[in-house]
């Protein structure tokens, strides 16, 4: 099921980015904006792939790729959002911070965590 999710993931923010680069300017005008959005679909490719390794190097460190998968929706999504309707998504500032914790603690389990491999 990881193996799912990253590969949604990854498709989505490559749409997203797209979306970004050529939609999203019809409708928001501000180059800072499209900057956050770019960022935003940056980061969820980058985790995006970052999942799909951890989950074929790592495949019982489950903490990282829970880390990643809410880290990748909180950090993204809230973007995302706060891109679209800043007003009606205000309340999901904090969220972006807190989604930038979950991937730096993901880097830290996967660093840290058990790689799934039998050692002699």
């Amino acid at each position: 099921m990881l193996w799912q999710i990253g590969c949604l993931y990854g498709a989505s923010s490559v749409a997203l980015g797209a979306f970004g680069a050529h939609g999203l300017r019809k409708h928001i005008t501000d180059p800072q904006k499209i900057a956050t959005w770019s960022t935003a679909a940056h980061y969820q490719l980058v985790h995006s792939g970052v999942l799909l390794i951890a989950t074929s190097v790592a495949p019982k460190n489950k903490l990282a790729a829970g880390l990643f998968i809410a880290g990748m929706t909180m950090f993204s999504g809230s973007i995302y959002l706060l891109v679209l309707d800043p007003q009606r998504f205000k309340a999901l500032g904090p969220v972006t911070p807190l989604g930038g914790l979950c991937l730096i603690a993901g880097w830290g389990a996967l660093a840290f965590g058990s790689r799934g491999r039998v050692t002699l």
